[in-house]
């Protein structure tokens, strides 16, 4: 029950997110860059205090499950829905940047969908070692330093680099000074996370985490990085298990 009381909860404040900063954006002319960003902190941490809040079991059951219920959310913010609606459509505006248009929402749920794959998959690797609790990094570097790097690249960026995306030959444009902030929240994440790590654990993830998420998402199509993120973070902390394993041997 607390499952689905989570996941309803969720919903609603997606849609109520997103439908406030659409009106902000609409109302009061706030780049959709900065809109969007603030709706993936919601995104990201809103379910796990949720899950706090209302503990439940977790598997990879009801991880598919909540995968799927948000990729239905998208479905309400299609063309021919939010044409014919002024929540939807404002909800849509929150997210819609000009450079993504035509391919917002395929990319969204394509990344979506991937990123819960990779979670998952990541998730068991980690749970052979007894470790999942170390997908925590990549959901920390996700939440804080992807969702910090476009806003702190707009506003204080000076150094740029251009990066691919997926059905299309259009080049993006990303920054050094963005980059940073996925570097810092992987030192970040590995401090929090320190308790669960052994000495030797804590020195090869504040040498490999930091510098593997920030190239992965250098690299990562334009709005792909949560599955590049996610195998990076993940892949990266099985590595320091075992490098571990072997310099204690």
């Amino acid at each position: 029950m607390n499952f689905w009381i989570g996941e309803l909860l969720k919903v609603l404040i997606f849609f109520a997110t997103a439908f406030v900063l659409g009106h902000w954006l609409v109302r009061r002319g706030v780049k959709v860059n900065y809109t969007r960003k603030i709706f993936h902190f919601v995104f990201i941490f809103s379910p796990l205090v949720l899950s706090s809040v209302l503990p439940f079991p977790a598997s990879v059951k009801t991880t598919l499950v909540s995968g799927a219920v948000v990729l239905l959310c998208l479905v309400c913010l299609v063309e021919p829905v939010r044409r014919n609606s002024y929540f939807f459509s404002t909800c849509f505006a929150a997210i819609d940047r000009p450079e993504d248009q035509p391919y917002t929402l395929l990319w969204a749920s394509t990344q979506l969908f991937a990123t819960f794959m990779v979670v998952i998959a990541m998730v068991a690797w980690l749970n052979l070692y007894d470790r999942a609790v170390l997908i925590y990094m990549s959901v920390l570097v996700v939440g804080i330093g992807d969702g910090l790097a476009e806003p702190v690249g707009i506003r204080f960026g000076k150094h740029h680099y251009k990066t691919s995306a997926l059905f299309t030959d259009r080049k993006y444009t990303r920054t050094i000074e963005g980059s940073l902030c996925v570097f810092l929240s992987g030192v970040l994440a590995v401090v929090l996370l320190s308790e669960h790590l052994s000495q030797t654990e804590l020195i090869l993830a504040l040498v490999l985490i930091p510098i593997v998420m920030t190239l992965a998402e250098a690299f990562s199509p334009h709005t792909w990085d949560g599955p590049f993120l996610y195998l990076a973070g993940g892949s990266t902390s099985v590595l320091i298990v075992e490098l571990s394993s072997v310099f204690a041997g």
